[in-house]
C-alpha cells in the first residue's frame, strides 16, 4: 500500500473531431454500425501535434491544478505506445518544454500500452519516496499507427493525453495489482521490426492489427481478474468501490465486465464516446474528467482498470 497526495490533473486532446460519419467518407461503415457494436460516436485526432505536445499540455493543466512550482517535481513518468522518437524518450521532451532541462528530474517512457498509465502510476509511487513530486502522463497519437483504410481498426482509436501531478506527503492511499503474459497469437500488435538492410532486407512498416473477438475475451476476463485481485489484497468487495475508471476500448467490453463483476454498469464511468481508444491515455484522462466534473471526493474508494497489447493488465485501488 502506497501513501500519496494527488494534488492536480490535467488532459489534452487532438485538435481535429472525427465523427463517425467523417470515417463513413473513408471506409464502408456509418454511425449506425460503429455505435451499436463500439459505443464510439466521435473521437479526437492530431493535426500538427505529437505525443509531447498532448502529454505537455495535460501536464500544465495538471501542473497548475495542483498550485505548485513546475520546479518542484522530481520525476516524470510517461506511458506511451506512440512516442515522438525512439530517443530521446517522450517524457525527457516534456521534461525540456516545461523548462526542466536544469533540474534534478528522472524522466523516462514506459510502455504497457493501454495499461501503461495504471503501471506507470505503480511506478511512480514506488519511486516518489526519492523526489518531491511525480508528474505521470498517458499520451498517444494513435492515428500515426492506424490504417485509415482497415474499417476494423481505424474507427476505434483516438489522440490525446492526460496527466496527474503526486505527492509523497501522506492523504490518499493506493495498492495495485499488474500482470503480462505474452501474446503468443499476436492478436494485437503495432509497428514492424526493423531490419539491417546490409544483412536483410527492410520489412515494411506494420498498421496497428487486432483480432477483435480474441481480444474481446482477454479484456472481460481481464478486468474481472484485476479488479479482483487487487480488492481480494485489501479486504474489499466490489460493492465497497464507489467508482470504477476502465480502460475506454469497447462498451461491450466495460458492460460484459459489469456482468461478471456483478455490478450496475452506472458504477463504471465511460467517455469512450467522444474519446475513442486513446491507449495508455485513456484511463488518465477519464480520471482528469472525473476531476473536472466534481465525481472525485475525499475518501472515496475508486477502481483503475487497464487491459492491453503485450498482453498486459492490471488494477490500481485508490482510496482518496
Amino acid at each position: 500500500m502506497y501513501s500519496f497526495k494527488m494534488l492536480g490533473f490535467g488532459l489534452a486532446k487532438g485538435r481535429l473531431t472525427v465523427t463517425n460519419e467523417d470515417i463513413s467518407k473513408l471506409v464502408d461503415t456509418s454511425d449506425e454500425w460503429i455505435t451499436s457494436r463500439t459505443g464510439i460516436k466521435s473521437r479526437y485526432i492530431s493535426r500538427q501535434e505529437n505525443t509531447s505536445d498532448l502529454g505537455l499540455a495535460a501536464a500544465k493543466m495538471a501542473i497548475e491544478d495542483a498550485g505548485i512550482d513546475q520546479r518542484e517535481i522530481g520525476l516524470i513518468i510517461v506511458a506511451t505506445m506512440t512516442p515522438d522518437n525512439f530517443t530521446p524518450s517522450t517524457a525527457c521532451l516534456i521534461q525540456q518544454k516545461l523548462g526542466l532541462s536544469d533540474c534534478e528530474v528522472t524522466a523516462f517512457d514506459l510502455n504497457a500500452a493501454c495499461s501503461g498509465f495504471i503501471y506507470a502510476l505503480k511506478t511512480a509511487l514506488a519511486l516518489l519516496p526519492e523526489h518531491k513530486k511525480a508528474l505521470v502522463i498517458g499520451a498517444e497519437t494513435l492515428s500515426k499507427l492506424i490504417d485509415w483504410t482497415d474499417r476494423s481498426t481505424c474507427i476505434l482509436f483516438g489522440d490525446g493525453a492526460g496527466a496527474v501531478v503526486l505527492d509523497r506527503e501522506k492523504g490518499s492511499c493506493a495498492d495495485f495489482y499488474t500482470r503480462s503474459c505474452g501474446d503468443e497469437k499476436q492478436v494485437l500488435t503495432a509497428g514492424g521490426i526493423i531490419m539491417n538492410p546490409l544483412s536483410n532486407p527492410p520489412k515494411d512498416y506494420s498498421y496497428l492489427k487486432m483480432d477483435g473477438q480474441e481480444v474481446f475475451r482477454f479484456a472481460v476476463n481481464a478486468i474481472a481478474d484485476a479488479a479482483m485481485k487487487v480488492l481480494d489484497k485489501n479486504n474489499l468487495s466490489v460493492e465497497d468501490v464507489d467508482l470504477i475508471i476502465p480502460h475506454q476500448a469497447n462498451i461491450r467490453i466495460i458492460s460484459a465486465a459489469a456482468r461478471r463483476l456483478g455490478v450496475p454498469e452506472s458504477k463504471f464511468f465511460t467517455n469512450l464516446q467522444n474519446y475513442g481508444n486513446t491507449s495508455a491515455a485513456s484511463v488518465a484522462i477519464a480520471l482528469a474528467q472525473c476531476r473536472q466534473e466534481g465525481r472525485l471526493k475525499k475518501g472515496m474508494k475508486i477502481l483503475l482498470v487497464g487491459f492491453g497489447a503485450g498482453l498486459t493488465y492490471g488494477a490500481a485501488y485508490i482510496n482518496l
